[in-house]
């Protein structure tokens, strides 16, 4: 349905182009920049249109594998098992009577990078430059750091 609709979108500044070039103001300034301004918006709505095609002949089902991380993520019986080399952790404190959480940046070695949320303060658990394997259970709709294997 997002095709058929991005594809109809973008036909739509392509009938303003013609209808600029029909009046006779494509030479003048006005006519030039609504030209590239809706060869811009008519260009972003066909790449929109190009990656819903592409999205449904890929199927759309394995998100862990368009982000790279085919082996990294595995689900065990005590949770979820995520490897990488650690890029980064931020920790953020919430309000009160919210969970603090910190955000941390996952490498597989390559270009992709796997972000995962985790409840609580793991900058100390998980030292950036480390390659690591680490354990996480969901409790309330939250990751919670189960064990981290160093390595």
């Amino acid at each position: 349905m997002m095709l058929v609709i991005s594809l109809i979108l973008a036909l739509v500044p392509l009938l303003g182009i013609v209808w600029v070039v029909l009046a006779g103001t494509v030479t003048t300034v006005d006519g030039l920049f609504m030209s590239l301004i809706l060869l811009a918006m008519s260009g972003i709505l066909f790449l929109n249109a190009l990656l819903e095609l592409r999205k449904g002949k890929s199927g759309g089902g394995d998100k862990a594998g368009a982000s790279g991380f085919r082996s990294s993520s595995v689900t065990v019986a005590g949770g979820q098992v995520q490897r990488g080399k650690v890029q980064s952790v931020e920790f953020y404190e919430s309000n009160v009577g919210q969970p603090n959480s910190s955000v941390v940046v996952l490498s597989n070695g390559g270009s992709a990078q796997r972000m995962l949320v985790v409840q609580g303060d793991v900058r100390n658990a998980l030292p950036v430059g480390q390659k690591v394997e680490v354990t996480l259970r969901k409790d309330n709709g939250n990751n919670v750091l189960v064990n981290v294997n160093y390595g």
